[in-house]
């Protein structure tokens, strides 16, 4: 059903050549880590604990305070990019299109990494769990091996984002984190968020939806249910009145997504099916700052 297949490798393989050939040069070099390392890019002072290094303490402080300081840096290290992707049915709404573009955003996302030198993991989330498609990327041939994975997810259930990301180790100051959802849903999402970003991770939250769901076209009496509880049944007659409503309930929806990503200095992209994926990537995640 989804079509991370050779073709579409070909084009991230492409696209990879095409951003290494733009005006925006490399995407690639060493992070500046958010902790504490052995580079020489001076950062900070702390008290000496026993069994610290000694040769990290500095001895001219020492002579003016008559204290023991150890000098902390800067690390140069590779990133761990983590990149989740909502697997509940509403992704699947429709054709599946949400579905398969998220696929192939997180397909994208791994292969830019692992040329940039970075490590990267994909995991889905369902219901209240986050399941692994591949963790710890950190080569091509990795990539290649495992990337295919992603056709065999099944879009199914509800997505609790929080629920899920509560509990896991998310890793700490070290990357890139990813949300590739419609974020459609009344559950929570802001402490998932928080806490990614408490976690001194860059977080980026990408909210994907379909053209039929930007300008439906359902007319007249119709019977609607919830795609992520059959048992919510909604009979309407869908006019001109209704979708103007939805049209404001959905404007709402992304502008408290916005809002909230702005409050917690996380980016936020909206995308709808169908845009290219080149052009997001070599223009408007450029922009945004994402890839330099």
């Amino acid at each position: 059903m989804y079509s991370i297949d050779e073709k579409f490798l070909q084009k991230i393989e492409t696209l990879d050549l095409m951003l290494k050939n733009s005006n925006f040069g490399s995407y690639g070099g060493n992070h500046k880590s958010k902790l504490f390392g052995s580079s020489s890019e001076f950062a900070d002072y702390r008290d000496y604990l026993a069994g610290d290094e000694i040769t990290k303490i500095d001895w001219n402080a020492y002579q003016r305070f008559n204290k023991l300081y150890l000098k902390l840096y800067l690390d140069e290290r590779q990133s761990h990019n983590r990149i989740y992707i909502d697997a509940s049915r509403s992704m699947a709404y429709g054709k599946g299109d949400k579905a398969d573009y998220a696929l192939k955003l997180a397909a994208i996302f791994a292969y830019i990494s692992i040329c940039n030198m970075d490590k990267v993991s994909i995991y889905y989330i369902k219901d209240n769990k986050i399941e692994e498609v591949c963790t710890n990327l950190g080569s091509k041939d990795a990539f290649y091996a495992n990337i295919l994975k992603l056709n065999d997810i099944e879009f199914s259930g509800d997505c609790f984002i929080s629920e899920s990301l509560l509990p896991l180790n998310v890793g700490y100051g070290d990357g890139l984190s990813v949300l590739l959802s419609d974020f459609l849903t009344e559950n929570n999402y802001e402490a998932g968020i928080d806490h990614l970003v408490d976690r001194k991770r860059d977080v980026l939250c990408i909210q994907i939806l379909s053209k039929e769901e930007i300008k439906p076209k359902i007319r007249g009496k119709v019977q609607l249910y919830d795609s992520e509880d059959s048992n919510r049944i909604y009979k309407k007659n869908v006019n001109k009145d209704v979708i103007i409503a939805y049209e404001k309930a959905l404007e709402y929806v992304k502008e408290r997504l916005t809002n909230y990503c702005n409050s917690r200095n996380a980016l936020y992209l909206f995308l709808t099916t169908g845009e290219d994926e080149g052009e997001v990537f070599m223009n408007v995640l450029v922009q945004m700052g994402v890839l330099k």
